[in-house]
């Protein structure tokens, strides 16, 4: 747990000056089975305390990797320093932020941290099941990913707070070669947020999800090529998720509005069609908390949701305090940090497309000739909405029913104008939270969505 050396120096926060003063550690636990043995083990800490001082405008930051009250005062010293200093040479004049209220915000689990014992055996038992079970694999991976961010943060004109974020994962990665020699590979992360032991009790719980992805793998294996052209196509499993991030979220950051995003002059117009709607969600999302819970943001606004888009136009942004005064808008508890040494960024936390009322089925049965496909392995995109993601897993639909599994392919598309072809969306939304989004800082992000029905480009041979 993270020791409280900071909140006895509030007292020492200077008049006339938004402050930020937060105390973070950032613990990761890592290792990889490959073929049985194993091929990276270890784990690593870092922590310290930072400093951030506003003042007309500009800001002095400050960190120091030591988690004490000395360091807590030496911190707040360089950073309003820095602050003064920026504020007689540059003279932006823009005053103090609009009050946010005081209070205090608290996470109550508890970060537990086994031996790495723990995964190498756990680790073992798994990849013991996969080689038994499945001999003719051609290789097999068996990785544990285990990591957290704990911050306590007090603030002069904001929320304090004490948060943390552990989540935990064993990601399963299989390959196999097709009749003709073609290696095909299939990777699923298994968890979610929690402590490793909250997770995963006993390893025999992972095998029904480990024997269907071998499922697919086997399909995968009997693959054909897409054909290449623009498609209809039902996009389900992460897909809508990846598309929400990646082509979506990143333009309606507000520093990238600020940098010339496609959002900025489509702000209050149509992007999608009626069936669209997209939210960037704090911590509770349809009746449970989110992949990846936030409740206070490094600035110390209280994190609520951020509605994006709704019935297919543009409504909003998501901000830091500074972005939102720019725009007329509320903080909403987007400025996040990923260590103790970086300064917040206005960062995504779990953004999703919204359900609607179809059945996946009845989605698939009302294509004559397309493509229903479920597992990407990577994606981007850029401000002007324009995405490019990789297909690791797919399928052909012929007259309303699934056929073969297709070979890896792309989709590519510009995200406003693809979400206006959006004509059915399904009822259940799933979930990803093990990646990294990875905007000059690493983050811990979840991504969400229905299935949808839409028309794209999609890649061939």
């Amino acid at each position: 747990m993270l020791e409280n050396h900071i909140e006895s120096k509030t007292a020492l926060f200077a008049d006339g000056v938004h402050t930020e003063l937060r105390a973070q550690e950032n613990r990761r636990r890592w290792l990889t089975m490959v073929q049985g043995n194993i091929a990276a083990n270890g784990r690593d800490e870092t922590a310290g305390v930072s400093a951030r001082v506003y003042k007309n405008g500009v800001y002095g930051f400050s960190s120091m990797a030591e988690n004490s009250g000395d360091a807590a005062e030496a911190v707040l010293k360089a950073a309003t320093e820095n602050a003064l200093f920026m504020d007689r040479h540059i003279n932006k004049g823009k005053g103090m932020f609009p009050a946010l209220g005081k209070g205090t915000v608290s996470t109550s689990q508890t970060l537990l941290d086994p031996e790495q014992k723990r995964y190498i055996e756990f680790a073992k038992e798994v990849d013991a099941y996969i080689e038994k079970t499945y001999p003719k694999l051609a290789s097999r991976y068996v990785v544990v990913n285990v990591d957290s961010m704990e911050k306590r943060i007090y603030t002069s004109d904001g929320y304090n707070g004490h948060v943390l974020l552990p989540r935990s994962y064993v990601n399963i990665l299989l390959s196999a070669e097709t009749p003709e020699g073609v290696p095909v590979e299939l990777a699923e992360p298994l968890g979610g947020k929690g402590n490793f032991d909250d997770n995963f009790t006993d390893p025999a719980l992972l095998y029904p999800q480990i024997d269907a992805m071998y499922q697919q793998l086997m399909d995968k294996r009997e693959g054909v090529y897409a054909q290449a052209g623009y498609k209809t196509v039902v996009l389900g499993g992460i897909l809508p998720g990846m598309l929400a991030h990646e082509a979506v979220g990143h333009t309606v950051e507000a520093d990238l509005v600020l940098g010339g995003s496609v959002a900025g002059p489509s702000l209050h117009k149509r992007v999608g069609s009626d069936l669209v709607n997209l939210v960037d969600f704090a911590h509770t999302a349809f009746g449970k908390e989110t992949p990846l819970p936030i409740y206070l943001d490094d600035e110390g606004t209280p994190a609520e949701d951020a509605v994006l888009i709704k019935d297919g136009f543009l409504t909003g942004y998501m901000n830091n305090r500074e972005t939102a005064e720019h725009f007329g808008m509320n903080p909403l508890g987007n400025a996040r940090a990923y260590s103790f040494s970086d300064e917040p960024l206005i960062r995504m936390r779990n953004t999703a497309v919204l359900p609607g009322k179809d059945k996946l089925e009845d989605m698939i049965a009302s294509v004559d000739d397309g493509y229903y496909l479920v597992k990407t392995n990577n994606g981007q995109a850029d401000t002007t909405g324009e995405f490019m993601f990789g297909v690791q897993l797919g399928y052909e639909i012929k007259n309303g029913k699934l056929g073969k599994a297709i070979l890896d392919t792309t989709i590519t598309g510009v995200a406003f104008e693809m979400l206006k072809t959006v004509d059915m969306v399904s009822d259940e939304v799933v979930w990803a939270s093990a990646g990294m989004c990875g905007k000059k800082q690493p983050m811990p992000v979840g991504m969400g969505g229905p299935a949808l029905r839409c028309k794209m480009m999609i890649g061939g041979r």
